[in-house]
């Protein structure tokens, strides 16, 4: 089979799979769900049948586990074609998207919002803003930091990818030493909420966040994967993708600031995640290769999967409790980056 027929095939394998992941997501956790009650609740909101479905099960499936579902697809839909961009522009595929240092950002800025928000916060009124103040912070320490490594990668003669991903380095060195203060002068209930946001969590999923996610990740999405072609031509190295037309100094801003949006959104509302970004699109490229025009969707849709995938097994593992899913996608992605590293030294000797 050609490399075109397997990319279309994988393609069409990962849309069928996705919304099955999904009605299998929903039915997955302590109280068991039949595929056919979810589809029957669904059909019943769209007003196409008349279901006869339990109204326990009816609000598990809309208030708790759809929410949840729906936030983990796009969250791992967003964190695995921001990696795919990143490895891409930055021609490593071993790339991270918190590789400049959005997610330490991000992380320090919710941070600061457990630890200090109801100090920072105490003369507004604002209900919504405090619900909210942990997630604005840590997109706000997220884009401060994108924005931070950007301009101290950038001259007058261009941006420097080396220099963004030192300053990147440096800007992670020194949010972890702002979260190691805060760690510090918490009380024991701040740092027990500290320390289980920084492993990472989509339980607390509803639809005021779905609605968030859905808006400022979805568009994320569909405008990375237009840039497939763009970075192929980004792989031959710089300058001869400027032979090809392609302005690439304006290419960097807009993918950088875009995954910036990604990961800045994903972390502000799940924690940090890791993992997703770097073996996902290892997994496709294995498949099917380095094409951007189907690495980027195909990346999407099998991140979606992975990370519900996750998010199942941590509602299951330690039932009735619920282990953190950075540590499960912990678990799963790092023995796979050391199978990565050990078959590229194998390579090297």
């Amino acid at each position: 089979m050609n490399r075109s027929r397997k990319s279309a095939l994988l393609l069409i394998v990962l849309a069928v799979a996705l919304p099955a992941v999904i009605v299998l997501s929903v039915g997955t956790g302590p109280v068991s769900i039949a595929p056919l009650d979810i589809l029957y609740i669904l059909f019943d909101r769209l007003g196409i049948t008349d279901s006869q479905v339990s109204d326990q099960t009816r609000l598990i499936v809309e208030s708790i586990r759809m929410p949840r579902t729906l936030m983990g697809a796009m969250i791992g839909s967003s964190l695995a074609i921001a990696g795919a961009a990143m490895q891409g522009l930055f021609r490593n595929p071993l790339a991270d998207p918190s590789i400049i240092g959005v997610s330490s950002g991000a992380a320090l800025g919710a941070g600061i919002g457990i630890v200090l928000g109801g100090a920072l916060f105490a003369g507004f009124s604002s209900s919504l803003l405090m619900d909210y103040s942990v997630s604005l912070l840590a997109f706000a320490g997220g884009v401060l930091t994108t924005w931070i490594v950007y301009k101290m990668g950038t001259t007058n003669n261009g941006t420097s990818v080396a220099t963004m991903l030192l300053a990147g380095v440096a800007i992670s060195a020194l949010a972890g030493a702002g979260m190691g203060i805060l760690n510090y002068i918490a009380d024991d209930a701040t740092l027990r909420s500290l320390t289980f946001w920084q492993m990472g969590s989509i339980g607390g999923a509803n639809w005021n966040s779905v609605l968030l996610c859905f808006t400022l990740l979805g568009p994320v999405i569909f405008m990375l994967c237009r840039y497939g072609q763009v970075l192929n031509a980004m792989l031959l190295g710089e300058s001869e993708a400027r032979h090809l037309g392609i302005d690439v100094q304006k290419t960097k801003l807009k993918l950088i600031l875009v995954t910036a949006m990604a990961v800045g959104v994903s972390v502000s509302v799940a924690g940090i995640i890791g993992f997703v970004g770097l073996v996902v699109p290892h997994l496709i490229r294995l498949m099917v290769g380095p094409d951007h025009r189907t690495l980027l969707p195909a990346s999407a849709m099998l991140g979606g999967i992975l990370l519900l995938a996750a998010d199942m097994i941590a509602r299951v593992a330690v039932a009735p409790a619920e282990l953190p899913i950075g540590i499960v996608t912990a678990l799963m992605g790092a023995p796979f980056f050391m199978s990565l590293l050990w078959q590229q030294r194998k390579r090297i000797a």
